[in-house]
């Protein structure tokens, strides 16, 4: 048997099928006799019933196993806060993809009757840490569960910038940018950009120019416990962006120093107990099967 006794539910508010799978969770835990947090702006959702409601990082300071309702956008914004905390976590898919949420949002209950039952796979994911200097002081900072991408405020700009692994200059590069993304996020947009794909259990980042400006600039994979220094050129006249998960936009100045590193925190995945990460990539990817 698992030690989940406290579920926080988090859901993607003003989606008609989260909200309608949100309820049907709600019914399942208070079934169960589990304690319920439910986040609060999917709270706004029901009508008075009894659940205690709080933010996410109260969810993360309480709970024993958080539910997240929504798609892999709705997991990484709630894993992020999440990873701080020792607390597990699974999601529904409602959305698209669905890299990171495993359950079947119309035949849940089975599902979460094996996690109940201590029958799942829990699986750890590194986040990275991104930090912007300015004048030698960090000026912002903020985590991510897929990828850092430095890009133009602009739409169309080339930038000029250097790249440093551990303080060894890799190259310099005029470019619309650059992806640094974790093994999670080497699936999402570091696979548009024609990044490798990495399996969760690598510990490695990779590296994939945005449009460079010369052929044979190209992925490069790294160990995950380097530190990746981007310089920005003083020559660049707009103000950069570094987008953490496409959610979280920290402003760049021309001779900024961007530093990335992986962070301390983990992400606590809880898988059903037949996940295949091979046979999630064969499903949402469209690969071929087995030919006999």
């Amino acid at each position: 048997m698992s030690n989940f006794k406290t579920i926080g539910v988090i859901g993607k508010p003003d989606d008609p099928n989260a909200n309608h799978s949100l309820l049907a969770i709600l019914t399942y835990l208070r079934q169960r006799g589990c304690r319920v947090i439910v986040e609060q702006s999917a709270a706004r959702q029901l009508d008075g019933n009894g659940y205690d409601i709080a933010d996410v990082v109260s969810i993360g300071e309480q709970a024993d196993l958080a539910i997240v309702i929504g798609g892999d956008g709705s997991m990484l914004g709630a894993a992020r806060v999440l990873a701080r905390f020792n607390v597990a976590v699974v999601g529904v898919n409602r959305g698209n993809l669905g890299f990171l949420t495993d359950l079947d949002p119309e035949d849940f209950e089975p599902q979460l009757d094996n996690i109940f039952a201590g029958k799942f796979k829990t699986e750890q994911r590194f986040l990275l840490e991104t930090e912007v200097y300015r004048h030698g002081k960090m000026n912002s900072h903020n985590s991510s569960v897929n990828e850092a991408v430095l890009h133009p405020g602009k739409v169309a700009r080339m930038i000029e910038f250097e790249v440093y692994i551990d303080n060894n200059f890799v190259f310099s590069q005029r470019s619309d940018g650059l992806i640094i993304a974790t093994p999670t996020g080497s699936t999402a947009y570091s696979l548009s950009g024609g990044g490798p794909i990495l399996t969760p259990n690598l510990d490695a980042l990779v590296m994939v120019p945005m449009f460079p400006h010369t052929l044979s600039c190209r992925p490069i994979v790294v160990d995950a416990n380097s530190t990746v220094c981007l310089k920005v050129s003083e020559n660049n006249t707009e103000t950069l962006q570094i987008s953490c998960d496409g959610h979280v936009t920290l402003s760049v100045l021309p001779g900024d120093e961007i530093r990335i590193r992986k962070s301390q925190d983990k992400l606590s995945l809880i898988h059903p107990e037949n996940y295949n990460y091979f046979k999630v990539l064969r499903n949402k990817l469209g690969w071929g099967s087995k030919l006999y």
